[in-house]
């Protein structure tokens, strides 16, 4: 079976999980606590990063975006990126923000801070850096808040992955009750239709070991 190497709480990995479902591909799952830099590991992935899909001994894909191109490659249906050539630009733009903009000023100060240090044994969150990644949280927040204003889904008229990357990456920062919904009601109600769909189920039973999520992560209607 096809094996996709990642982190619970990684976004990338998290978008990657939720477009092999949205195509009801079956993988098998296998947790890489990439810090360890395990030389079988790096075999796959030079780079030491996740995800990582598997697909023999000899053969596999690295990186978030790689992975998705290859699987609307493999299998057009449904189409993740999009059909049009500017849809299909925007949809690469934004899953682009998240992956890199978002990790770098979000994800790599709350997410480390809050779990990876933990799993690491590197001490204690720092509180300047958690709030320096709250304060760029929002930003994030407002431009997300804005776009489902101005559009029937993140891209355009449609779904896509960059509707995916936004979600996957907001969902980490909801585990740990990060984002103050009812302030940007527009990126709620999309959020919500991103959460209620079939393939969002699996990452929302993730868990922290010692840490439960907020009382709302589960729910649809909070």
């Amino acid at each position: 079976m096809t094996i996709l190497y990642h982190l619970p709480f990684s976004g990338d990995c998290r978008v990657v999980r939720i477009a092999l479902a949205e195509k009801k591909i079956n993988v098998r799952l296998l947790v890489e606590p990439i810090w360890e830099r395990r030389k079988n590991f790096l075999l796959y992935n030079p780079d030491g990063s996740v995800p990582v899909l598997l697909l023999d001994e000899k053969k596999s894909i690295c990186g978030a975006s790689v992975i998705i191109e290859w699987l609307d490659d493999i299998q057009n249906e449904p189409n993740l990126i999009g059909e049009e050539p500017l849809i299909r630009a925007e949809s690469r733009r934004i899953m682009c923000w998240f992956s890199k903009k978002f990790f770098r000023e979000v994800e790599e100060n709350i997410v480390f801070e809050k779990i990876v240090k933990g799993f690491m044994g590197k001490g204690e969150p720092n509180s300047n850096v958690l709030r320096a990644g709250r304060k760029n949280l929002k930003v994030h927040l407002e431009y997300i808040d804005w776009l489902s204003k101005q559009r029937d889904w993140l891209a355009g008229k449609k779904f896509s992955i960059a509707d995916i990357s936004a979600a996957a990456n907001f969902s980490i920062l909801d585990y740990l009750g990060e984002v103050s919904w009812r302030d940007y009601p527009d990126a709620k109600e999309w959020y919500v239709r991103v959460k209620s769909r079939p393939s969002f189920r699996d990452i929302l039973l993730d868990k922290v070991p010692g840490m439960l999520p907020v009382k709302h992560y589960n729910n649809l209607d909070f």
